[in-house]
């Protein structure tokens, strides 16, 4: 856990304290103890948790912190990933976690209660009912995904959920670029614009990851996000 900490000082820039450590050390006990029964995410090794998981979520801070963050919704979290982190270090944030699959939001759910983080809601629910709910419609400053699906696709998930003046983060791969060449349509139908594609390196991980930061400049249509299951099978 010391190296978590010295690495995202060093790469990032980002402090962790010792009761930060101490909850995602729990964190990690947890996940790696209901991954053997319910197979939460395929990197099940304390040192690869660290870095895929937690290391790479805190990526996501070098864009959030500077602009407002008071609200954030993650959208096919899995295992909490990267909001859980994120609100580890950032404890003041209100955090939204939205997966589809039962175990885990349940495991979601548990992790909130035994670190006892204020201020979270796990929902299970598919990202295009969210995304057409009064309660959660444009009303977060960040809406974050990681390998959830295409950008067009996720933008669609996504845009719909943030203010005017807020943004999405999607956490990519080597794809990122042509993602995003790719996702032009959907950002000019959704309101989006593209600020930025930042490279961030994962100390011994070798391939490429990306933060793809698109700001949203105007309300999204009403009409999006279209029914379940149709932004997978038509995308922008």
């Amino acid at each position: 856990m010391k190296e978590l900490a010295l690495s995202a000082y060093e790469m990032y820039g980002i402090r962790i304290s010792r009761s930060q450590l101490a909850s995602l050390e729990h964190y990690e006990q947890q996940l790696i103890a209901w991954n053997a029964r319910y197979n939460l995410t395929a990197v099940k090794e304390p040192e690869k948790i660290r870095t895929r998981h937690f290391l790479d979520s805190l990526t996501c801070l070098c864009v959030m912190r500077k602009s407002s963050m008071e609200k954030v919704i993650d959208i096919g979290t899995g295992a909490g990933f990267p909001g859980l982190p994120i609100k580890i270090i950032q404890p003041g944030i209100k955090l939204t976690l939205v997966d589809s699959v039962g175990k885990k939001a349940e495991f979601c759910r548990h992790i909130v209660s035994e670190l006892k983080l204020e201020g979270v809601e796990v929902i299970q629910s598919r990202a295009e009912e969210i995304g057409r709910d009064g309660r959660h419609r444009q009303r977060y400053d960040w809406a974050l995904a990681r390998a959830v699906a295409l950008l067009p696709i996720l933008l669609e998930y996504t845009l719909p959920l943030v203010r005017v003046g807020g943004s999405v983060l999607a956490m990519k791969g080597e794809s990122a670029h042509s993602e995003v060449h790719n996702g032009e349509n959907a950002m000019k139908v959704l309101g989006g614009h593209l600020r930025e594609v930042l490279p961030v390196h994962l100390p011994g991980v070798a391939e490429d990851h990306h933060l793809i930061v698109v700001d949203k400049v105007a309300a999204t249509p009403d009409g999006y996000p279209r029914r379940i299951g149709i932004p997978a099978k038509r995308p922008l």
